[in-house]
């Protein structure tokens, strides 16, 4: 007979439903400034699961990584990208690209990132890699949100949200080191916050240079380019 899951196990299960529900949230999101909120809320859910496991398994490392996450993630990431944005109103209103701006239709979109989450749901599941350190279903959701993130990146085409895509990319895998290798030393964990700054800076300059140059966020404005 199986016991029931503990407080951390049944604490990452839940966190990583909520940033997967969320990771769809920015994917149907009209608005990049929508986009944004939500990934600050996903990235805050990131630092109170190293608060919960922190807390049930003695770690007192991951309270400094919690902070560090959310000083990061959940306050300068999404500062710096409201900055870069030149505005978010209605997409029907809106230049091509600023924000809202699919390759498919919502509806389709949606749907293709139901198939990529579900497959990689049930290939990380199909490894039965888990135990009482590292909960299967989180994991197994935490494969998920790696593939949405790409479905995201690929389905925008403009260079907020991918950039959003990017970094939501990193929170699914932040997810995953976190349910697998919690232990890991603190100098390990936050060279993973460094790279996502370097990415923030690199994101920054690459929008700011593409809106001044095209007057715009769209990437598929980069089409017309010619070497």
């Amino acid at each position: 007979m199986n016991s029931a899951p503990g407080i951390y196990a049944g604490a990452a299960n839940v966190i990583a439903a909520l940033m997967l529900l969320l990771e769809f949230g920015m994917l149907r999101q009209a608005l990049v400034r929508d986009q944004v909120r939500l990934y600050a809320v996903q990235s805050a859910l990131i630092s109170v699961l190293a608060v919960v496991i922190a807390a049930d398994r003695g770690l007192p490392d991951l309270y400094a990584l919690a902070g560090l996450s959310a000083a990061l993630k959940v306050v300068a990431v999404p500062l710096v990208l409201r900055r870069l944005l030149p505005g978010s109103v209605d997409v029907r209103e809106e230049p091509p690209g600023v924000a809202g701006s699919h390759t498919l239709s919502p509806a389709i979109a949606v749907l293709a990132a139901i198939g990529l989450a579900a497959f990689g749901f049930f290939a990380v599941g199909s490894f039965h890699m888990g135990g009482p350190g590292a909960p299967a279903l989180a994991l197994a959701i935490a494969a998920a949100m790696v593939f949405v993130a790409f479905g995201l990146m690929i389905i925008r085409k403009d260079v907020a949200s991918q950039a959003i895509g990017f970094f939501s990319l990193e929170n699914a895998i932040s997810l995953a080191a976190l349910v697998v290798a919690a232990g890991l030393p603190l100098i390990l964990e936050t060279a993973f916050l460094f790279d996502l700054l370097v990415a923030v800076v690199v994101f920054g300059m690459l929008t700011r240079a593409h809106h001044a140059r095209t007057d715009s966020l769209s990437t598929a404005d980069l089409t017309r380019l010619r070497g």
